[in-house]
């Protein structure tokens, strides 16, 4: 069974940005995301919450009204709903409504816990935006292809850190804070990773001499996975302008906010 026309021209408007009333339309609910996540932030503010809390309750539930009408919309216009509710977006826009209203069945003093961890998922509202931004499918795709290099990378890591991590639990021991090898071992990463929160320090010559070369490795590969990301980041941006190609000299290559073609002038439609 087809769709109507009214679903038909509702789709048009939430699912495309082609057309004006679907561009106002994703500009609307990007705002409506912004002060949504604003006002959950705010409402954890104890000072804030005790001078506003009814108004940002009141904010809570107007949002929480909106997102729903917007889910129920979005599955009375798909083509295929059943295939957009398990989709990544609609567990998403699931995600943003459900859990003010799980909140409402959780009064009991003993799981105040509970509560508080589904007014935080709140915060699921933010991954909304990914959809309006056309440059976060070039990054998840640069991701994604990257992927593998880069769990190589962490790999080699872990062998190292479990390397420096048993030599210190040798030469340090527990008299000097190292009590294991899986503690020895959060020493290096933290040592590694340059945080270096100070919990645990090593107290012989050997051992520094060991921090030292662990410091070392760590500002030799910190900057690995920004260059695995990075590479692949750039052939996915080179691929992306390399799919705009004009219709006049049908020469491709250009930028996704270009409007005129930088070899011919002429105007570029897609």
């Amino acid at each position: 069974m087809g769709q109507s026309p009214l679903q038909q021209k509702i789709h048009t408007i939430i699912f495309g940005t082609d057309t004006p009333a679907g561009k106002l339309f994703d500009m609307v609910l990007i705002y409506m995301i912004f002060f949504s996540v604003a006002a959950m932030i705010l409402e954890s503010v104890e000072s804030i919450y005790n001078s506003f809390g009814i108004w940002l309750v009141g904010a809570e539930w107007f949002f929480t009204g909106i997102f729903t009408i917007e889910y129920l919309v979005r599955i009375y216009c798909s083509p295929k709903p059943l295939r957009y509710m398990r989709s990544f977006y609609g567990l998403v826009d699931l995600l943003a409504i459900l859990p003010s209203y799980m909140g409402l069945f959780v009064a009991d003093v003993n799981y105040l816990l509970m509560v508080r961890l589904l007014r935080v998922l709140r915060v699921f509202r933010i991954l909304k935006l990914v959809r309006y931004l056309s440059e976060a499918n070039i990054l998840v795709r640069a991701m994604l292809m990257s992927r593998r290099k880069i769990l190589v990378f962490f790999s080699s890591v872990l062998v190292l850190s479990t390397v420096f991590g048993s030599l210190m639990f040798v030469v340090e021991g527990p008299e000097h804070g190292f009590t294991s090898i899986p503690k020895s071992i959060y020493w290096t990463i933290v040592t590694i990773t340059t945080v270096g929160y100070g919990d645990i320090t090593p107290q012989t010559s050997l051992g520094q001499l060991i921090a030292a070369g662990a410091m070392l490795t760590g500002y030799s590969i910190i900057a690995v996975p920004t260059g695995i990301l990075t590479a692949e980041l750039a052939t996915e941006m080179q691929r992306d302008r390399s799919q705009r190609r004009c219709d006049e000299c049908r020469t491709a290559g250009h930028e996704n906010d270009a409007l005129y073609c930088k070899f011919c002038g002429h105007s570029l439609t897609d």
